[in-house]
């Protein structure tokens, strides 16, 4: 199973596999099924949020906001195997949703994908 980089933060510069810039780390959740990231509370999209109510629905709530293009089924895949929701560059964007999968490292302030921007899900 693939995992985020521990060294994951919001605001890393995000590069595809063709080294073009593609948008910035805008939030991100580990895991649930991380051992080095035990706990909902530990795996909360928003750390400043961690005193919340953190059971499924309200996680669900704050990680997907407004983007009603993902499926539920999903919105409980990417909570259960972690992912990062990217701010895409350009003109009518939209945010983009990289997997564990796609990445292939994070280099200081750099996360580097595995894949072309193409193949990310992409949600207006």
């Amino acid at each position: 199973m693939h995992a985020l980089p521990e060294t994951l933060h919001v605001g890393m510069k995000v590069f595809d596999s063709t080294n073009a810039e593609i948008g910035t780390v805008e939030d991100f959740k580990f895991s649930d099924e991380d051992p080095a990231t035990p706990g909902l509370e530990q795996n909360d999209v928003h750390p400043m949020d961690r005193e919340r109510d953190d059971d499924l629905v309200s996680i669900m709530a704050r990680a997907f906001a407004g983007e009603d293009g993902l499926s539920d089924e999903l919105k409980e895949k990417l909570l259960r195997e972690g992912f990062v929701r990217i701010d895409a560059e350009g003109l009518f964007a939209g945010d983009r949703y990289i997997t564990p999968d796609q990445i292939a490292r994070a280099d200081g302030d750099r996360l580097v994908l595995s894949v072309p921007k193409s193949d990310l899900m992409h949600v207006h």
